[in-house]
């Protein structure tokens, strides 16, 4: 507890950093995946193979991504943005089958009922189908809200800064207190993310409030 609290700056610092690199591509991967996923919805000939190929891209190595990708993108090894492009194809992976999900469970009957009220299938989507499927897409959001703060961690590997700083150096020196630390910072920054996500879905579902 002494060693935290000496070093709570850094610890500051690092959760920052680590919390810029795990949040910004959830929202790039929320972008990239709505479309993806409208479109796996929308078409059945391609709904399979989409959900299919992104989903798999799920299984490359997070640290073998980190490391290659600097080589396709022409950027130094030690680029924050080589993480966040990486954590953009993890999250996209994550959300584009939720958001297709989401889109599906919506009530057929409510989407005729918007349809009868001419509404068009831009507006249908953006005011009917999007808004019902907050609950579902929050809820893969969360998951890819812990992924991403787990797996940016393993960026420490290759000199990142962030959280995971404490798990590799703790470990190097043989200092467990300082892995613990790690550890603890990186499990208290998944659930402010949790946190953060279920209040933006509560603030955007007032309906459901209003049926409890």
């Amino acid at each position: 507890m002494t060693w935290a609290l000496d070093h709570l700056d850094e610890i500051l610092t690092r959760a920052v950093q680590h919390a810029w690199l795990a949040g910004l591509p959830l929202v790039l991967g929320l972008l990239i995946a709505l479309p993806l996923g409208w479109l796996a919805n929308r078409k059945a000939w391609i709904h399979g193979t989409l959900l299919t190929t992104t989903g798999l891209l799920y299984t490359i190595p997070s640290l073998a991504l980190f490391i290659l990708l600097p080589s396709i993108l022409g950027t130094k090894i030690l680029d924050p943005v080589n993480v966040i492009i990486a954590m953009t194809v993890y999250t996209v992976a994550l959300l584009t089958r939720t958001v297709a999900d989401g889109l599906s469970a919506v009530d057929p009957a409510t989407r005729q009922a918007a349809v009868a009220m001419g509404f068009g299938p831009v507006a249908r989507v953006r005011s009917v189908d999007l808004p019902l499927a907050i609950p579902v897409v929050a809820a893969g959001l969360r998951v890819a809200a812990v992924s991403n703060v787990s797996i940016v961690s393993v960026a420490s590997l290759i000199g990142i800064s962030q959280l995971g700083y404490f798990l590799t150096d703790g470990y190097a020196r043989t200092f467990p207190t300082e892995v613990w630390v790690g550890i603890v910072a990186c499990v208290l920054l998944a659930l402010v993310f949790d946190l953060v996500i279920l209040g933006i879905a509560w603030l955007l579902t007032p309906w459901t409030r209003v049926r409890a």
